[in-house]
Order: C-alpha cells, then sequence, then structure tokens
C-alpha cells in the first residue's frame, strides 16, 4: 500500500483491539461438561454459531450469544441452562485489550481520529473504551446501525455518518469474514490486517499485514 493519509482510521473492536475471549468464557462454563480433548471443537463450533446468528436480523447480543451455546450444546448433547449464557455474556465486559493496543493506538490519534465500527451494545462498550488507552472519535455499535457486521448496512451507516466516501478511510482488522471481505465488497481499498493468528491470510482482499496495533502508525507514515 502506497502511503496514504486517512480522513479516519476506523477499527474493529472485538479481537482486532479488545482480546476477544468467547472461547475462554465457554470453555470456563462447560469445562464439567465437556472433555478437554474435545473442547477446540465444542468452541470452534461455538464460533460458527455465532456467525449464523449475526447474519440475520438485528437481536441484542446476549440473544446471539445465548442462541448460539444453545445450538452448540444441542449439537453435543451438552446440558445447557440459562445460567451459562448469563455466564459467557457477562464474561464479556471484563476483557482488556491486547497488550499491543494503547502505545499504538495512542500515537495513531494524534494525527488521525478514530473510530470504532463495532458488533457491541451500547451498554458493553463503555467497558472496553477505556481500556484502550487513546482517544476515540466516535463508537457506533450493532445495536446502533441495526445490523452486524459482516453485513454492509454498519459499514454503510458509518460512512454516512462521518460524511465521507469508502476511498476516505484506513479500516483495520484482524479479521477476513467480518470485516475486511465487506469493506473489499464496498470500495474500502485501504485495509490493514491485523494478523492475530486466528484467521489465514489472503492476498485476494488487497490489504497491508501487520502483526500488532505497533506496525499501525508506520502504514500511515508516523
Amino acid at each position: 500500500m502506497a502511503l496514504f493519509k486517512p480522513k479516519f482510521i476506523t477499527f474493529d473492536c472485538y479481537g482486532t483491539l479488545i482480546r476477544f475471549d468467547m472461547a475462554g468464557a465457554a470453555q470456563r462454563c462447560f469445562s464439567d461438561r465437556v472433555e478437554p480433548e474435545d473442547m477446540h471443537a465444542f468452541t470452534t463450533d461455538f464460533s460458527g454459531y455465532r456467525l449464523d446468528e449475526v447474519l440475520g436480523a438485528w437481536k441484542p447480543y446476549y440473544d446471539v450469544v445465548s442462541n448460539a451455546i444453545q445450538r452448540t450444546c444441542k449439537k453435543w448433547g451438552v446440558r445447557w441452562d440459562k445460567a451459562d449464557s448469563d455466564f459467557i455474556y457477562t464474561d464479556c465486559a471484563s476483557w482488556g485489550p491486547h497488550p499491543d493496543v494503547p502505545a499504538g493506538l495512542a500515537k495513531v490519534a494524534t494525527e488521525f481520529p478514530l473510530v470504532l465500527l463495532t458488533n457491541s451494545m451500547k451498554d458493553l462498550i463503555p467497558h472496553h473504551i477505556p481500556r484502550l488507552g487513546a482517544p476515540i472519535h466516535m463508537a457506533i455499535t450493532a445495536e446502533e446501525t441495526g445490523a452486524y457486521k459482516p453485513q454492509m448496512k454498519g459499514f454503510e451507516y458509518m460512512l454516512d455518518t462521518l460524511g465521507c466516501g469508502p476511498e476516505e478511510i484506513l479500516h483495520v482488522s484482524s479479521s477476513f469474514r467480518y470485516d475486511l471481505m465487506t469493506a473489499h465488497d464496498l470500495g474500502i481499498k485501504n485495509k490493514v490486517w491485523v494478523n492475530r493468528g486466528h484467521e489465514p491470510a489472503n492476498p485476494y482482499y488487497q490489504y497491508t499485514e501487520i502483526n500488532d496495533i505497533g506496525g499501525l502508525p508506520g502504514v500511515v507514515g508516523l
């Protein structure tokens, strides 16, 4: 990517900036019902069902999580209780940033407004913004847009709200499935993939790869 000075740097939040630990929460919750050798497959199914849940009409993220864990338990023949959904959703509020995030964000925040486009809720995201270590210009939740990523509606809402075109932003994410594929389809040419190790590279989507947020200042010439 040639050096580009965006009007805004936009981010996925969970996974990219905040250490997304839904699998860990499920593991802690179901350690008494799922064998250790099966836990990775169990939490992988849980991830797949969460993706499926966000592709339809908007519903509260609690329902996304609860429906997905119930479907996972049904597939595995594991007992589910509402307390399990409550435990996993409550655990979300405890998550902190990846260690590289505060310093990297603080550096780019001196030159560019930072915007979050997140599959979060208005009552959940306030737990995480203060932990990022940098001023956030705007946080746009799926609850506000009425749609979860990877649907296009949230990106369109963000561009309309910011009053800019897709060519004027730099979008940063660790996920192709939730962010970078959709950004590509919408003509957002300037993209950064943060390689957190949870998805394989896919050069078709034309991005700059960095290992962590510490590499982001260099992408924008800082």
